[in-house]
């Protein structure tokens, strides 16, 4: 598996927030559009009080997608799951710190499956809870928002969270991809970025938009200036 660093900030959109009666055309905006990665939430009604989507709706999104499909699990207890994530087209597999039982043994299940392997932590975790794993994952996805349910506001205090893990990727001289998800909007875009953000997971900042793709080249463009300055 190779693991590099994101020289230039990405955008992934999050399809929970997509218009489903017409999913294939909101796959084909993204895939025209200036995003870099289709962010898909998994939710299993347990780990958090939602129920979102499964394999199949993961593997309608492959099949027309040209962009990777990272796929953020909000649920319990994800070993038994995972080779049939792989085998629906997850090209990241983002699992998170509080809901698995051997954290460690479930990113070395999903390195040997070939994907990128991501951890995801809520509000609530300290940063330091990931120490000791951050040297086997591709990327972080620091929640910005209580987990569960879209359009919510972003919590003001994971910018001094994205500070922190940045400088302890620094520290530990790794290059993780810190992913921030929840409440991302053009406003607040250039903070998270200029704060160590890589990747800006944008639901209905996005489809909730006039133009969406226009708004995707935005977000793109913030991150852009920040990286250049």
């Amino acid at each position: 598996m190779c693991y590099l660093y994101a020289m230039n900030h990405l955008i992934a959109p999050s399809m929970i927030s997509a218009d489903f009666s017409k999913l294939r055309e909101e796959v084909e905006m993204v895939n025209e559009s200036d995003a870099d990665w289709f962010h898909l939430d998994v939710m299993d009604g347990v780990f958090v009080p939602n129920i979102t989507f499964g394999f199949p709706v993961i593997s309608s999104i492959k099949k027309y997608s040209r962009k990777p499909l990272d796929v953020h699990l909000m649920i319990k207890d994800p070993d038994p799951y995972l080779e049939q994530f792989k085998d629906s087209g997850a090209d990241n597999l983002t699992v998170h710190i509080e809901g698995c039982d051997d954290l460690p043994a479930t990113i070395s299940k999903i390195k040997a499956l070939d994907m990128n392997a991501g951890v995801a932590f809520n509000p609530e975790t300290p940063v330091s809870t990931l120490n000791s794993i951050l040297e086997g994952v591709y990327l972080i996805c620091l929640m910005s928002v209580n987990p569960g349910f879209g359009g919510q506001s972003f919590i003001e205090s994971s910018i001094s969270k994205i500070r922190e893990l940045r400088s302890m990727l620094q520290e530990k001289k790794l290059n993780a991809i810190i992913e921030v998800d929840g409440g991302v909007t053009l406003e607040n875009a250039a903070t998270i970025l200029e704060a160590g953000g890589d990747v800006l997971v944008a639901g209905n900042t996005v489809f909730g938009s006039e133009t969406p793709s226009n708004t995707i080249t935005k977000l793109k463009n913030i991150s852009a200036e920040v990286a250049s300055s």
